[in-house]
């Protein structure tokens, strides 16, 4: 399923695959669209209320991810705390895990502690040495999340999950809709 704030999701899209500004330094994405099995989706979409019902936005950075694109992480930072083995998959190239964040109604991100794929201990979930608004931002997107149906991902802030997704298959580019590599 496309997620895409004009067809019923109210989300801010910041792809960073689809751009350099990522930890490779360069574009993973032809273009920016985003993607998710439909029952990650059905799971954002309560996740959305949530945060709507704060006053809040949720900020996608990347949900479906194929594997061209997981292997161009791997080959930038081959580190199985913060990048999945290709040869064993990732949640992402199943379609049911989604990295975001919390913004102001304005669109203003709160305050994480670090950006998004930052890649250092500052970034677990239970890092005590960032901000207390930063843990309390963090706790408040779990809380988003985890009644949503999601579950986190202990090393990366923003990176959720649905519970059994090892059970949903990897998927290839184009199996969800339109290709995102080149």
């Amino acid at each position: 399923m496309t997620i895409d704030p004009r067809t019923g999701f109210d989300v801010d899209l910041d792809l960073r695959y689809a751009t350099a500004d990522n930890l490779t330094g360069s574009p993973l994405y032809a273009r920016p669209i985003c993607l998710l099995h439909p029952a990650a989706a059905t799971c954002l979409t309560h996740a959305i209320g949530r945060a709507r019902a704060l006053d809040l936005r949720l900020r996608v950075f990347d949900a479906y991810r194929p594997p061209q694109t997981q292997w161009a992480l791997w080959r930038a930072l081959p580190d199985p705390v913060f990048i999945a083995d290709p040869r064993v998959g990732s949640n992402h190239t199943r379609g049911v895990a989604v990295d975001l964040t919390l913004a102001r109604a304005d669109g203003t991100p709160l305050d994480m502690g670090t950006g998004f794929d930052d890649m250092s201990p500052q970034a677990y979930h239970a890092d005590e040495t960032v901000s207390a608004a930063a843990q309390r931002n963090r706790a408040l997107l779990l809380g988003i999340m985890a009644v949503a149906g999601w579950t986190h991902y202990a090393s990366e802030w923003w990176h959720y999950q649905l519970p059994d997704a090892p059970l949903y298959p990897l998927v290839d580019d184009g199996a969800l809709g339109p290709r995102l590599t080149a």
